[in-house]
């Protein structure tokens, strides 16, 4: 997508769940905030409104491409806002690079963002007629078509069951390694196509690639494992009081924020036998979403990406 057309898209961009970001953030005038994935930039901006005049925003994205619609979105804020092109797994590290450590909150809005999707050039679309890439980082590590060429059926197969949750993982990599032995699979729409023949599936809401295409984005970016690194960072770096918010997309990711949460705010591992905890390890959240938050009807009618959302939140403890 050139940049005009991003350009355009800048303000088609939905926030989701942005209200209740808002609240469970905290948001204050003169606040100090992180969004750990600025994307479009459409939570940032109501951040950084909501925290006016003196309030300050780092935020941070993989995507050169969103980052720089971000910025033509965020400009009005001047300096007070800060956009760096770098991932969230070195998020302490880029806090205190640049001033925010500590911060008042952080957001972590995961997945894929509607601009990516929008961005036919990049194969983020099962529907797209480009080369499969779904990297958020265009300039870094192999592409999903690369993974396809080269991946053993068994490794491609437990790729798609791992991170997609596909149940036809086995039977969608077998028709993955024949069809590429016959030709080299590229494009987006091409690799959907062999899937959805491979994987039985009829009609349904969803298209039948959607699972493995989320695999392969996952993999190629590494997703989980720069989700597990970042968590703890931002515990570190939130000052007493401060919020951390989370916005997942799907259950792998979910679960893994759940359970994070869970052990930073019972964290004792002494025996239930015990009368009395001897291990010393102290809380430091207090969960502040006993249930995740999912999108009220009204925002799904507006907004039907949104349906899959989940937002938890918590809060750093002195």
């Amino acid at each position: 997508m050139t940049m005009v057309a991003m350009a355009a898209h800048v303000h088609e961009h939905t926030p989701v769940l942005l209200g209740e970001t808002l609240v469970l953030l905290n948001v204050r005038a003169g606040g100090r905030y992180v969004d750990a994935t600025v994307g479009g930039g459409g939570h940032a901006e109501a951040i950084l409104s909501a925290s006016a005049r003196e309030g300050q925003l780092l935020g941070l994205d993989r995507d050169p491409t969103t980052l720089d619609a971000a910025r033509a979105r965020l400009s009005p804020f001047g300096e007070r806002v800060c956009l760096v092109h770098a991932s969230f797994a070195t998020l302490a590290r880029l806090a205190r690079t640049h001033g925010f450590d500590p911060c008042d909150g952080i957001l972590f809005d995961l997945g894929l963002s509607s601009l990516q999707l929008a961005d036919a050039e990049r194969g983020f679309s099962v529907h797209a007629d480009a080369p499969l890439d779904l990297r958020f980082d265009p300039s870094s590590g192999p592409t999903a078509a690369d993974l396809i060429a080269t991946l053993p059926e068994d490794e491609l197969a437990r790729m798609i069951w791992r991170y997609g949750e596909e149940p036809r993982a086995r039977a969608i990599a077998r028709a993955l390694v024949r069809a590429r032995a016959r030709r080299p699979l590229r494009a987006a729409r091409e690799v959907a196509q062999v899937v959805a023949e491979a994987s039985g599936y009829h009609g349904g809401r969803t298209h039948p690639a959607t699972r493995t295409f989320q695999a392969l984005r996952i993999a190629v970016n590494d997703e989980l494992a720069a989700i597990e690194a970042a968590l703890p960072q931002a515990v570190d770096i939130l000052a007493p009081g401060g919020r951390l918010v989370v916005i997942a997309f799907h259950s792998l990711e979910d679960r893994l924020v759940k359970r994070f949460l869970h052990a930073q705010a019972h964290p004792c591992i002494c025996p239930p036998r015990l009368p009395a905890c001897v291990c010393g390890r102290q809380s430091r959240l207090r969960i502040l979403t006993p249930k995740a938050v999912r999108p009220l009807a009204e925002e799904l009618a507006r907004n039907p990406r949104s349906r899959s959302a989940r937002l938890r939140a918590a809060e750093r403890l002195p």
